[in-house]
């Protein structure tokens, strides 16, 4: 291939593609197909299922500059552009935005992790833990690993880690695991989610991060509901604005048409 800066998307993703496939020798000799955006679904695939482990010569400033291009043609958003929910109070560091997480410009975004904190090995599934790794770069597992496999034990409900955001606009990426909904709501489920909020709230603060986006945790897969959801994390952000002035900014990040609304009313409050 021609120099890493030289080269175009294609040929970038052709490379990449390629050096994945070399790891795993029942695929090594898989046809690479022909349309780019198939290209784009098996390199994000190959990328979901790899497994935590040093990438082959050359990969990563291939997927470094692959990457920040991609994350250029989606466009970046910086969230000082951003306009406040409010004009007093901590309403003025309240702030409200909906699309693509991965796109957001802050000092850190918030990933609704598992227990394993590994991200998502399904290809190209659609949960946020899938979509940041993936744009993040296989760094972010490798990270993620470390910070592991140093815990000892999966990583408990509640609670926040921290890993740069490698190949993402924002600086950080902050991990947090929050409760799955398998029955009835429980005042315990609950509990969990503030604790999820708080604890990347403190971990923003203990590192000096002005800025944070929240996706809706536990939402998705994990099955919260999502009125409920969106009260608890305008209220439990709200009391730690109150007694902390560290965090300057937080934006909560939201997808659906369904939880802009939720949040809306909730901000309006």
């Amino acid at each position: 291939m021609k120099k890493v800066d030289e080269a175009t998307q294609e040929e970038r993703r052709y490379f990449l593609i390629r050096s994945l496939l070399r790891e795993r020798p029942q695929f090594c000799k898989m046809s690479i197909p022909e349309d780019g955006e198939e290209q784009k679904h098996l390199l994000r695939a190959l990328m979901n299922q790899r497994r935590p482990s040093p990438a082959p010569p050359g990969f990563l400033d291939v997927q470094d500059a692959y990457l920040k291009e991609e994350t250029l043609r989606r466009g970046i958003v910086d969230c000082r552009e951003l306009a406040p929910a409010g004009a007093e109070g901590v309403k003025r560091r309240l702030f409200l935005w909906q699309g693509d997480i991965t796109r957001l410009k802050a000092d850190a975004i918030v990933n609704a992790a598992n227990e394993a904190l590994l991200g998502c090995f399904i290809p190209c599934h659609s949960c946020i833990d899938n979509i940041i790794h993936t744009c993040a770069g296989v760094q972010l597992r490798l990270a993620c690993d470390r910070l592991m496999r140093d815990q000892g034990r999966p990583e408990p409900t509640g609670r926040a880690k921290i890993t740069p955001a490698f190949n993402l606009p924002s600086r950080y990426v902050l991990h947090t695991v929050g409760p799955v909904i398998t029955g009835p709501l429980r005042e315990e489920d609950c509990r969990l989610l503030a604790g999820c909020y708080r604890s990347c709230l403190e971990l923003a603060a203990k590192n000096g991060l002005k800025s944070v986006a929240f996706c809706c945790i536990s939402t998705g897969v994990f099955r919260f509901p999502q009125e409920r959801a969106a009260e608890i994390a305008v209220e439990t952000v709200k009391q730690f604005l109150e007694q902390d002035d560290t965090v300057e900014q937080v934006i909560f990040d939201v997808f659906t048409d369904r939880d802009l609304e939720l949040y809306r009313r909730q901000l309006e409050k």
